[in-house]
């Protein structure tokens, strides 16, 4: 699961496609799919009684997108581009840009048996 909920994330197919950085908002399905804010956005028909609307109606809520439909908007390069993953010199794993190499976060602790000489 390479894109991570508060990534910046760019919509590259669909209805909602454009150029315009968006953040994910929840990862679903272990990392097949994501939902994004303002994408995918559909009317939920809810009854009288539930607790985000008390008096019935009509939620209007983002649904969920397939992983593939989007690619992570990287804010070093300002571009649209892949994730890796690689190991630092004290041997912690972080995520990085594939086109500038910046990183973007790390994901675990340093280990001895990665630690580079």
């Amino acid at each position: 699961m390479k894109i991570r909920r508060g990534d910046s994330v760019i919509v590259i197919t669909g209805a909602d496609a454009g150029d315009t950085p968006r953040r994910v908002l929840n990862v679903v399905d272990g990392g097949k799919k994501i939902t994004v804010e303002n994408v995918n956005r559909v009317f939920k028909h809810v009854k009288r009684g539930h607790p985000k609307s008390p008096q019935g109606g009509r939620l209007e809520v983002e649904m969920p997108i397939d992983t593939s439909n989007v690619k992570f908007y990287c804010e070093a390069c300002s571009a649209p581009t892949r994730v890796g993953y690689r190991y630092t010199k004290d041997g912690s794993k972080e995520r990085f840009c594939k086109s500038c190499s910046a990183s973007v976060g790390t994901i675990s602790p340093a280990k001895a048996k990665y630690q580079q000489q």
